[in-house]
Order: structure tokens, then C-alpha cells, then sequence
């Protein structure tokens, strides 16, 4: 059996060589690989062959993260994938932030570009893509408000509220607020956590979904573990190339004086497109509880763990962030948590609901550059 089952595996994790070579490469010859990032086909080089990558890898944990959710049965599935993206996504913020010039907008950009994509984004191509095939579909609305009713008031104080503060000036937050607004938002993750796992698990499944299919035996936890395992393996390249990824990201915004909120959005497709193809194939089976399961835990993970990560590098690294949402995005924002409270309050979607959500979604890559 190990004999048929080894080519098979590494025939399945070949793009792990490409992730680990690459990793090789920029250990030993990063320096001089980025030292020529003025001459524009050399940054675009450099910039794809570093985004494909790490793009692969991503998809690669995502992948890993549903066969364990196979095993495990949901809400636990979700949950891992959830947290290997977040870890993604603090370590990029931080390596843009900590190189070259100080942005201090680039957490807020990334964190709101995060949340469009996955709001307006995955929410309408999934709704839109599972309407267009099953008319309409169905998911548990105590799980979908129990999502919401700790995104609305987290992703509030944390991108609305700087803008009407008093103790600093201009959209930012005292120290103190800082600790406040990390505490509560960690908290409150943990709580829902706790819910999530514990107490209200039925929230998050459909009431006639059978249950996990978990074998209890050494083969099945044999395949919990190489999933496991697989899935460290392709993250800790990740981690590595994106700190790679920042001084290309970094030239684009500084030198060629391109919009602040680009390098925002870089991090954000990069983090989000595992999670998007996960949750748009799911809705595609008629799958809809999980798919929701997938984009709403990644907001939820956004302003519950990135946003206090992200606080404490920046008091310890010295780089103060701009919280902050200003003129259109901050309308958007608002108009985003506000669509989405009307799309989850039946427990039925159809197509137009992911029409208007789409619609939201190109409003923003509009206003980036015309706003």
C-alpha cells in the first residue's frame, strides 16, 4: 500500500517544490534578485513569479484545510482554514509595513479591501453562481446573523469610530483605544468561538445535513495528521515569501506613485483567493451553509484576530496605522454592512442579491482609482 501511495502523493504535492526552491532562491539570492526592481519588466517579473507562488501555496493549504474538514466535519474545517489565511494575511501586512517608508494607512486599506472582496466579491459570485443553478438556496439564518451581529459592531469600532474620536486628531486612535479595541475584538472572537464549537454548533449546519463523516481509525487519523502536516509544510513558505513580496509591492505605491490602496489590495487578493474559490464551489454544489461559513468566518477572522495582531506590531515595531476609513470607502463600508443585513435576513438567496453585491464590489475597484 505505501509502495502505490507515495507516487501518488508526491505526484499530488509536486507544486510543493516550486514553493520550497523559490524559498531557496530568494534565501540565498534575494538581495541581488530585488536590487533591479526599477526596470519595469524586472518588477513585474519578479512581482508574478513571487505572487504565483505564493498564490499555489495558499491554494495548497486551502485544499488541505478541506480534506481536514472531511475528517473533522464542520465547524472545525472551516476553522483551520480560517485561522492559516489570517496568519497569512497578519505576516504580509507586517512585512510591507516594517519595509521601506512607513504606511500607515496599508493595514486599514487591507483590512477594508478584505472585507469588500469577501462581502461584495465572494458573497455576490457565490449567490449569483448558486442562484443561476439551483434558483434558490437555503442556509441556517441563526448562523449567518450570529456571524454578523460580531462583524457589524467590531468592523464599527474599528473603521468608523477612529474618524469621531477626540483624544488624537485625524482618524487614528489614543494608545489606550488601541488596547481597548484589541482587547474586545479578541475577545469577542473567542466568544464566538466558543459558540461556534461548543454550545451552538447546529447554527452553523443545515438542520437535514448528516453528519461529519469521521472514521475512527488508524487510517483516518493517519490522514488527519499527513493533512495536518501537509498543510504547516506549504504555510511556512508562504509566511517567508511574502516578507519577499513587500519591497516589490513597496517600489509600485513609492516610486511609481500609484494609489496607496493598491498595495492593500495586493495583500487582500492574495489572502482572499483561496478562501473565494473555496466558498464560490461550495455555493456552485448547492453547498450554501458552507460556502457562508467560509466568507463570513474570514471577515470575522479579519476583525477579530488581524486587527489585534496587527496593533501590537505596531506598538512594538513603532509604526503607528490610520484606522480610519475616509470619504467613499467609509460609505461603501457602511453601505456593505448594511446590504449584507438585508441579504441575511431570509434564509433563501437568489441571483439578484448577488447581482447588487457585485455591483457594490466593482463600485470599489472604480473608486480606487477615480475617487
Amino acid at each position: 500500500m505505501n509502495a502505490k501511495f507515495l507516487p501518488s502523493l508526491i505526484a499530488r504535492e509536486r507544486f510543493l517544490a516550486v514553493s520550497l526552491a523559490t524559498s531557496v532562491i530568494f534565501l540565498l539570492f534575494g538581495h541581488s534578485l530585488l536590487s533591479g526592481l526599477d526596470a519595469p519588466w524586472w518588477l513585474a517579473f519578479i512581482f508574478a513569479w513571487l505572487f504565483l507562488v505564493i498564490l499555489g501555496s495558499a491554494l495548497a493549504v486551502v485544499r488541505h484545510a478541506e480534506q481536514l474538514a472531511r475528517r473533522l466535519g464542520e465547524p472545525y474545517g472551516t476553522l483551520i482554514l480560517t485561522l492559516s489565511i489570517t496568519s497569512i494575511e497578519v505576516v504580509s501586512i507586517t512585512a510591507i509595513m516594517l519595509h521601506g517608508a512607513n504606511n500607515p494607512t496599508l493595514a486599514r486599506d487591507t483590512l477594508f479591501a478584505v472585507t469588500m472582496i469577501v462581502l461584495n466579491g465572494m458573497v455576490g459570485l457565490s449567490l449569483l453562481m448558486g442562484g443561476w443553478r439551483h434558483r434558490e438556496q437555503h442556509y441556517n439564518l441563526q448562523g449567518a446573523n450570529a456571524y454578523l451581529g460580531v462583524i457589524i459592531p467590531l468592523g464599527t469600532l474599528a473603521l468608523v469610530m477612529p474618524n469621531f474620536t477626540v483624544s488624537t486628531p485625524g482618524p487614528v486612535l489614543s494608545f489606550a483605544q488601541e488596547m481597548f479595541l484589541a482587547v474586545i475584538s479578541f475577545g469577542l472572537y473567542i466568544a464566538f468561538l466558543a459558540l461556534q464549537t461548543r454550545r451552538h454548533r447546529a447554527y452553523f449546519r443545515l438542520e437535514d445535513e448528516a453528519g461529519p463523516d469521521v472514521e475512527e481509525s488508524p487510517r483516518s487519523m493517519e490522514g488527519v495528521l499527513r493533512h495536518a502536516v501537509l498543510l504547516v509544510v506549504y504555510l511556512l513558505p508562504v509566511i517567508f515569501l511574502a516578507e519577499q513580496l513587500a519591497p516589490p509591492v513597496d517600489y509600485v505605491v513609492e516610486s511609481m506613485n500609484q494609489p496607496a490602496a493598491l498595495a492593500g489590495l495586493t495583500m487582500a487578493v492574495l489572502v482572499a483567493t483561496p478562501e473565494a474559490i473555496g466558498a464560490v464551489k461550495a455555493a456552485g454544489e448547492n453547498q450554501l451553509q458552507r460556502s457562508i461559513n467560509i466568507f463570513l468566518g474570514s471577515v470575522l477572522s479579519t476583525t477579530g484576530l488581524t486587527i489585534p495582531a496587527i496593533l501590537m506590531v505596531s506598538h512594538f515595531t513603532h509604526h503607528p496605522v490610520t484606522l480610519g476609513l475616509q470619504h467613499t470607502d467609509l460609505l461603501l463600508f457602511l453601505l456593505t454592512l448594511t446590504l449584507c443585513m438585508v441579504t441575511f435576513s431570509s434564509r433563501r438567496t437568489h441571483v439578484l442579491q448577488g447581482i447588487v453585491h457585485l455591483i457594490l464590489f466593482a463600485s470599489y475597484l472604480f473608486f480606487i482609482f477615480a475617487g
